[in-house]
């Protein structure tokens, strides 16, 4: 399959078909394992969703998260305020324009986020340890190709006549 196929291909939606459950899946196992796992207080799945997106964007805005994320801003700010109420987040004003406010991890949630990964892959190796060799390498060459995928679904959703 090439990237310029169109949607319609037969056999692209049938991988798709085949994909999109395991995936969830995956996905699945991350949202509801890792934190109790890493010894943290447990955070609803939108709070988390909106503490790594701040993670991974130091500085954005409460506006691009709930843009980015596909949320309602009135959502995202009072998710903001109960993280930062719980020491996870910070506001600063924007240097550009003192009435915008940028949003920061603290180092709490830089520590956080970091045993909770080292939990989903605790989880995941012992997962992994079950699967044969031949699927663990097919496993470790997608990820490549899965961080790709991620990358153009997020650009899809943000492309023109989106949000």
């Amino acid at each position: 399959m090439k990237a310029n196929e169109p949607a319609g291909d037969e056999a692209l939606q049938r991988d798709a078909r085949e994909l999109t459950p395991a995936l969830y899946a995956l996905g699945r196992v991350l949202r509801l394992r890792g934190v109790d796992e890493a010894g943290l207080t447990p955070l609803p799945p939108s709070d988390l969703e909106v503490l790594r997106h701040v993670l991974e964007s130091p500085g954005i805005g409460v506006g691009a998260v709930a843009q980015e994320l596909g949320l309602h801003a009135s959502n995202v700010s009072t998710t903001v305020r109960g993280l930062v109420s719980q020491g996870l987040l910070r506001r600063e004003p924007a240097p550009h324009d003192r009435r915008a406010i940028e949003l920061y991890p603290t180092m709490g949630a830089i520590q956080g986020m970091a045993r909770i990964e080292q939990a989903w892959s605790e989880i995941f190796a012992d997962a992994l340890a079950a699967l044969s060799p031949d699927e663990r390498a097919a496993l470790a060459g997608a990820a490549t190709a899965l961080g790709s995928l991620a990358t153009a679904l997020r650009e899809q959703r943000s492309g023109p006549g989106r949000g």
